[in-house]
């Protein structure tokens, strides 16, 4: 359907055609992001309106429709005011400080919902439930019927990285369509799925253009090799290769296999560098200092950015810890995934960034690197919470871990010389280190919580009990505190880490 005649530009759209989940023909909208031309043919580099930026790619003429062409907006001109234009012309120097600012190596967190607000920490403590056992369901109450509980949409969901930092206010986020095929931990059956094949932005053209374009085309990390999803800053000069080979060990980049080849004879690592502790059977977990082996820390940030999208990469890893979490056999130890967290946090935040490994999705991983988060808190003696917000797969996880783990406590209590069990808000958090907040939304995004002659009751239907035993069913990947060898460090004694 290309017409030669018409030059399509950097910002048209017009529909293209891809395969969609079923491998069946459709035409959606997209966008030109670049054009570049191989001996003679030209290729474009498409985003899909309203799909996610994963799925963008370079694609041949045939595949426009250059009858629904559309040539982008001219913007308007910004009237002068006093002989002055109404903004500031930019500058070489503020081009470069914007673009380094856009580059950050550790991992943050992006919004795909707005957190909802939540009662006062105060409102929270008051709230105590009460389980009971009727009809096959059970009802908790708040010991205050005048204290009022915020009430919370979770209309969308949010999902986790940190070293990123979050896109800037006033974007509008969309509403996805499809399927998840890419979530780590969406078969429990009590958080509903977010429909991942949607665009998470709704207008990114101001975006750097770069930044916006994938710019590794393969990586071989491995016995896996890895299709990219993200741009990520590796140097310019290794985007053109086909194939991006690096040290599944220390996790370095090399531009041929040959050089792969040599790296290993010289490389002694056979597991990530740092304090391996925790393992159980073939599971391991190290912790990583981000200022003692600041290479290592740096390279896996780079790998991350790959499949971590709104997020900048800086090289300062000092303020963070790292705890990889690895695969075990005779050749050494394999990199699952990996959780960053402040040294210090005064958000109480325990993890900043998150990520398993595609190779690795959907096999419960997910959901363990987020019970190993807390288990750590737990030794710590502290409340923590992921950093906010959390972007869509990031927070899917941790709804049904925190769905799970609260549920698992309130149909494990007993009652005592005939009355009801009794426990309170405050006390679920102490037991599971779960920040009171996220135990609250939770209680209410389950949609459990009803007003009922005065006072606020908590119903556990059948099909919330039968959903949360199947899914339990399922989880056979769990974390076994006595295998976690962990002693906390009082990072504020120790001066700048």
């Amino acid at each position: 359907m290309a017409d030669h005649s018409v030059e399509i530009t950097e910002g048209c759209r017009l529909p293209v055609l891809r395969k969609n989940q079923e491998n069946e023909d459709e035409w959606p909208l997209a966008e030109i992001l670049s054009v570049k031309d191989i001996h003679g043919k030209k290729l474009y580099y498409v985003h899909y309106i309203d799909f996610n930026k994963r799925l963008d790619e370079w694609v041949t003429p045939d595949r426009l429709d250059i009858k629904k062409l559309q040539f982008p907006k001219k913007e308007a001109k910004t009237p002068m005011k006093d002989g002055l234009p109404g903004s500031r012309p930019s500058s070489p120097e503020r081009d470069v400080k914007r673009k380094a600012e856009s580059v950050s190596l550790a991992t943050q967190v992006t919004a795909a919902t707005p957190v909802p607000s939540l009662p006062s920490s105060a409102e929270a403590s008051q709230a105590s439930v009460y389980p009971t056992m009727r009809d096959s369901s059970f009802s908790i109450k708040s010991r205050d019927e005048h204290e009022p509980l915020t009430s919370l949409t979770t209309n969308g969901t949010t999902s986790i990285q940190r070293h990123l930092i979050p896109p800037p206010p006033g974007r509008k986020r969309k509403s996805c369509g499809g399927t998840d095929e890419d979530s780590q931990d969406s078969s429990d059956g009590i958080p509903s799925a977010p429909r991942m094949t949607g665009s998470l932005v709704s207008d990114r053209s101001h975006d750097d253009i770069v930044t916006r374009m994938k710019n590794i085309d393969c990586i071989e990390l491995g016995r896996h090799r890895l299709k990219p999803w993200y741009f990520s800053p590796y140097p310019q000069e290794l985007t053109s290769l086909l194939i991006l080979y690096l040290c599944e060990f220390c996790l370095k980049y090399l531009k041929s296999l040959k050089c792969l080849q040599r790296h290993l004879t010289k490389c002694n690592l056979r597991h990530p560098p740092g304090n391996e502790i925790y393992r159980k059977g073939t599971i391991s977990f190290f912790e990583i200092d981000g200022r003692k082996n600041k290479a290592y820390s740096q390279n896996l940030c780079l790998l991350a950015k790959c499949f971590l999208d709104h997020k900048t990469l800086y090289y300062d890893t000092d303020p963070f810890l790292f705890y990889v979490m690895t695969e075990y056999d005779s050749k050494g130890f394999h990199i699952v995934g990996y959780f960053s967290k402040e040294k210090e946090s005064t958000e109480d935040y325990n993890v900043a960034c998150i990520l398993t490994l595609p190779p690795y999705q959907r096999r419960g991983y997910g959901k363990l690197l987020i019970e190993f988060s807390y288990e750590l808190s737990k030794v710590e003696g502290k409340t923590g919470t992921p950093e906010k917000p959390l972007s869509d797969l990031g927070l899917l996880s941790y709804r049904s871990y925190w769905s799970q783990t609260i549920l698992e406590i309130l149909m494990d209590l007993k009652s005592e010389n005939g009355e009801r069990p009794q426990i309170t808000i405050n006390e679920i958090s102490e037991i599971t280190s779960v920040k009171k907040e996220d135990v609250i939304s939770t209680l209410q995004y389950l949609n459990l919580i009803n007003y009922y002659k005065g006072q606020y009751i908590l119903t556990l239907s059948e099909d919330i009990v039968e959903g949360h035993e199947r899914a339990m069913q399922k989880r056979h990947l769990r974390i076994d505190p006595k295998c976690l060898h962990f002693t906390p460090k009082d990072w504020s004694k120790r001066g700048k880490w």
